[in-house]
């Protein structure tokens, strides 16, 4: 019987995660991760949680628990990096972030953090690349994306050639954040753990505003000043990484600084291309073929392979290659730009601009929508059962073709979400 609870406790966890759009298919490599993560008593307590923010008051009468104990669990939850700990409008209100970006990567983000990380690491692993199913569902779901990548601003023309916006620039991000904190990069502490992690920095993972303030006052991040953050995105840039951060205009939560050989990510692009799991840049890079001698560094520099070489066709020099892009695997991140020795390749805008949600609220609506779960924004407070229902019958409404066709048109999402949510035009 003992067994059966536990087992319980770990899947209405599971189902409640599932609740949000970014959420984790169940299966045993699920359950032994959130065994890991949490325990029995937590894993039951957590899934009672709101998908709002909510105060130690509301978790208090939820739990039916005292407030001072309420306050001690949800603490403790937040030290481990499990929830995450807001100031709003100056009080103190709590949030269970997704698995992704969220506690799964909070979890290995700071080395001793009391969790058995090399066991973490395998399970991950197995969980993200083994079954897929996450990984597929997290981020070729639906057509908005979790995340979107940053140009690399280096490689940018410097001619005011082609307008770049400001919430496209990594370095304004970091100008303009409340509150910057770095942590261990996830992707490749995970894979050194495995044995398999490459020779990029690995104190590089950023967090911005109210998450990086959370995870600084828990001691998951280290707090840095705007100085240190351009210098490290200098560094990032000269070892070849690609930003890939929130996809979302304004109050950006984290930019990984990622590589193509250990980030799930980029990983994810070139396994699922088809399928366009990142969010691109609006740029994309032109190779001047008359310049191009085929020496392949653009080629090597690309995380998604969407650079490679074919013959250049020159009847004098038959063995003479250049390189040619897949436009449609390219993220426009201008590594390859900046790789290029000759100055063959240069970025220009791509022919349609791409859709990026005006803030958290903007995209976690967006993708309720397509992956049929906005009920569950609706009728957030799991704990009662009118909720439940009113959720159960909403989303069997919303799943109705018309319906649902309407409810995820191009229009409905630029323009109708933008000014609802306070954004600018789409």
């Amino acid at each position: 019987m003992a067994h059966v609870t536990l087992k319980d406790s770990y899947k209405r966890l599971s189902d409640r995660i599932n609740l949000f759009p970014q959420g984790a298919p169940p299966s045993e490599l699920l359950f032994r991760i959130l065994e890991t993560l949490f325990t029995q008593e937590e894993a039951a307590l957590v899934a009672l949680l709101p998908i709002r923010p909510f105060t130690v008051a509301a978790a208090a009468r939820i739990w039916k628990r005292p407030a001072a104990e309420t306050q001690g669990v949800l603490e403790a939850l937040a030290s481990r990096g499990m929830l995450l700990d807001l100031e709003v409008k100056g009080e103190q209100q709590f949030v269970l972030p997704p698995p992704m970006a969220g506690f799964f990567e909070f979890s290995l983000m700071r080395v001793g953090n009391g969790y058995d990380q090399k066991l973490l690491a395998e399970l991950f692993h197995e969980y993200l690349n083994v079954e897929e199913a996450f990984v597929k569902q997290l981020f070729a779901g639906g057509e908005t994306q979790l995340g979107r990548v940053f140009v690399n601003e280096a490689a940018l023309p410097g001619d005011n050639a082609i307008r770049v916006l400001d919430y496209e620039r990594a370095s304004e991000v970091i100008r303009t954040a409340t509150h910057m904190g770095v942590g261990t990069c996830y992707c490749r502490h995970k894979m050194e753990h495995l044995g398999k992690a490459c020779s990029a920095p690995m104190d590089i993972c950023m967090t911005f505003n109210g998450t990086a303030r959370s995870l600084i006052k828990h001691g998951v991040a280290r707090a840095v000043e705007v100085r240190e953050g351009l210098d490290l995105l200098d560094a990032a840039r000269d070892q070849g990484l690609v930003q890939f951060g929130e996809n979302v205009r304004q109050r950006v939560a984290f930019i990984c600084n990622c590589c193509g050989c250990c980030c799930e990510a980029l990983l994810a692009a070139k396994r699922f291309a088809v399928l366009n799991p990142v969010a691109t840049t609006n740029f994309l890079p032109h190779l001047a073929p008359d310049h191009c001698n085929g020496c392949g560094k653009c080629v090597r520099a690309c995380p998604v392979e969407a650079m490679g070489l074919v013959s250049a066709g020159d009847p004098h020099r038959p063995r003479r290659m250049k390189a040619r892009l897949d436009a449609d695997l390219c993220l426009g991140c201008g590594v390859c730009v900046r790789a290029c020795p000759d100055h063959s390749l240069t970025l220009e805008s791509r022919p349609a601009r791409v859709l990026t949600p005006v803030n958290t609220a903007h995209r976690a609506v967006l993708m309720a929508i397509e992956r049929g779960k906005l009920q569950n924004l609706i009728f957030d407070n799991q704990a009662l059962w009118n909720h439940r229902a009113m959720a159960a019958i909403l989303g069997v409404i919303l799943k109705l073709p018309p319906l649902k066709q309407v409810m995820a048109s191009r229009q409905m999402k630029s323009r109708y979400l933008d000014r609802l949510l306070g954004g600018g035009k789409g």
